[in-house]
């Protein structure tokens, strides 16, 4: 197992994952120390499960909430606790399997020698990624770059990401928004106007078929109205900074 980090640490969201979880956070644990899990109101006994693991583990941290309240809230709750024990960058990833752990160490090198950016994924589907969540997150994708006057977003929704907690905190703590399914690409948008420039790696995701254990919460009605809303807001938010973001852009 790695030797504990003093400033980064993977924290996974989550909520109703299956077993799918264990073996998530076993593989993140293998690359990385510390791991923390933030079980957003699970009724599906993996809280009680995750519990049992940490208590043989000194690497892994489970904060149990006792009712979902949305994965960006649940990502806050963690980067909350985080923070207040001095830890300063959070490499986010999903509880169900889709992210590769392996590419954890690379991602968190990256960070620490950047540490004021950003490093987020950029998936490489395979096949079994369902065609239209990939042309949905192509338009998310179009909308996060023209609401950050280009600034290089690769991926607007992948979760597997580092983020440096303090700028994100605030971001965070300043609105109301960014608490549900909203939360990654509002987050990327918000930290681009703060001046907190991503870098783009590649990750390869994985979509699991319930058969394999696979659990899906995407609700394309709600989730995608919940898109819709956002982006319009965002846009609001683009056109009033634009003058600074223009200023920042140009600027030699």
């Amino acid at each position: 197992m790695p030797s504990p980090s003093a400033t980064h640490l993977v924290l996974i969201p989550s909520y109703n994952p299956g077993p799918k979880v264990y073996d998530t956070v076993r593989d993140a644990r293998q690359y990385w120390n510390p791991v923390w899990v933030v079980v957003d109101g699970s009724t599906d006994g993996t809280a009680q499960g995750l519990q049992a693991m940490a208590a043989d583990d000194a690497g892994l941290h489970v904060i149990v909430l006792p009712q979902n309240v949305g994965k960006g809230a649940a990502v806050l709750h963690g980067l909350d606790q985080a923070a207040a024990k001095g830890y300063t960058h959070a490499l986010t990833m999903d509880s169900d399997g889709q992210h590769p752990a392996d590419l954890i160490p690379q991602f968190m090198a990256e960070s620490i020698k950047q540490p004021e950016c950003m490093v987020l994924g950029m998936p490489v589907f395979d096949a079994s990624a369902p065609a239209l969540r990939v042309k949905g997150r192509q338009v998310s994708n179009w909308w996060a770059n023209l609401e950050t006057l280009w600034a290089g977003i690769g991926d607007s929704l992948f979760g597997f990401r580092v983020y440096p907690v303090a700028p994100l905190r605030q971001v965070m703590r300043g609105q109301r928004w960014m608490r549900r399914f909203d939360f990654d690409p509002e987050a990327v948008v918000r930290l681009c106007w703060r001046g907190v420039k991503p870098l783009n790696l590649a990750a390869p995701v994985r979509y699991f078929t319930p058969e394999e254990g696979g659990v899906s919460h995407f609700n394309y009605l709600r989730d995608n109205t919940l898109l819709t809303w956002m982006h319009t807001r965002l846009f609001l938010g683009f056109v009033a900074r634009l003058p600074l973001l223009l200023a920042r852009k140009l600027k030699p």
